[in-house]
């Protein structure tokens, strides 16, 4: 189905490059960014790099291409303009500086989101080997490697560097740094053109895979396959089905990504959240078994909670 995938972001360093706040993430790196600069200044280029570093978690996260800079003498900057938001958890956005000097394992994010200026979705799946179940949620920004188990991530589009890349006729026009490729393939575009008919386009079919792989009797009839491999997706063989599976996955993908501003549920309610008081220790439930309430702290309380909240498990 699709013509590239690739992991999440794996930056080694999370506690550095990751904050919910933009002025924590640049006062961090700056403070470990000014202590890399002054150990390349004191090294003296002979001995073994491993036996020269000071290894104090609280000045530095090394990881094998920050020694590399250092074995080279290579001073180090802060771009402030490389943090950016992206996908740290399950529903959980954080800001993160997405520079590939600073983020060990970037893996193809940067094709799928190059600057804040070019949109795209990604369905993010467990890896192989996950112990926890197969798990999928969309993401419209660079998703991390443990949103779910060594997440994999397939782009409805990805970016390649127009002075890399030699355009075709087939290209968006215009001055546009990078060129824009589709990540669902010809091969089933034409496949899905011959059994549904000519209005099907690459996006509804993006959007078949994210509703399939949401389908309650696939994941049961394939939960030891989708251990062992990433999922084989079928072609179903009613156009009703394929149109139905296709919306589905829409609606869903729209319910994920726009959360934020969905409406509350009616009959929950909230107490004390006028304190101003949030910080939060362990969120815990009244007593075993009654999930009807949630005490976030020891001033605010979540109550009425439907039972069908707790259906939708991710991870």
């Amino acid at each position: 189905f699709f013509t590239i995938n690739g992991p999440g972001v794996l930056s080694s360093r999370d506690a550095w490059v990751y904050n919910f706040s933009y002025l924590e993430v640049c006062n961090n790196m700056k403070r470990m960014i000014e202590f890399y600069n002054e150990q390349v200044d004191d090294y003296d280029g002979n001995s073994p790099v491993s036996d020269y570093i000071n290894t104090n978690p609280t000045k530095i996260s090394w990881t094998v291409n920050l020694k590399n800079y250092l074995t080279n003498k290579k001073k180090l900057q802060l771009s402030e303009s490389n943090i950016r938001i992206g996908l740290y958890r399950p529903f959980t956005n954080s800001q993160i500086l997405y520079d590939s000097i600073f983020v060990e394992r970037p893996g193809l994010n940067k094709q799928y989101f190059p600057s804040h200026n070019y949109k795209n979705i990604v369905i993010c799946m467990s890896g192989i080997g996950s112990n926890k179940g197969f798990s999928i949620l969309v993401s419209d920004k660079p998703v991390d490697y443990q949103v779910q188990f060594n997440t994999q991530c397939f782009p409805l589009h990805y970016y390649e560097e127009r002075n890399k890349q030699s355009p075709t006729i087939f290209d968006a026009a215009g001055d546009s740094e990078y060129i824009k490729r589709d990540g669902v393939s010809d091969f089933i575009l034409k496949r899905a053109r011959e059994n549904y008919g000519d209005r099907v386009v690459k996006e509804d079919i993006f959007y078949y895979v994210y509703g399939v792989l949401h389908n309650p009797d696939y994941r049961n009839n394939f939960a030891n396959d989708l251990k062992k491999m990433l999922p084989r997706i079928p072609l179903v063989d009613s156009t009703e089905d394929y149109w139905a599976f296709s919306k589905a996955g829409r609606d869903l993908a729209k319910l994920h990504l726009n959360y934020e501003s969905g409406a509350p549920y009616p009959d929950v309610t909230v107490t004390g959240d006028d304190s101003e008081f949030y910080t939060v220790e362990k969120m815990r439930l009244p007593k075993k078994g009654e999930q009807d309430s949630i005490i976030y702290n020891s001033h605010i309380t979540i109550s009425n909670i439907p039972d069908k909240a707790y259906e939708y498990v991710v991870n």
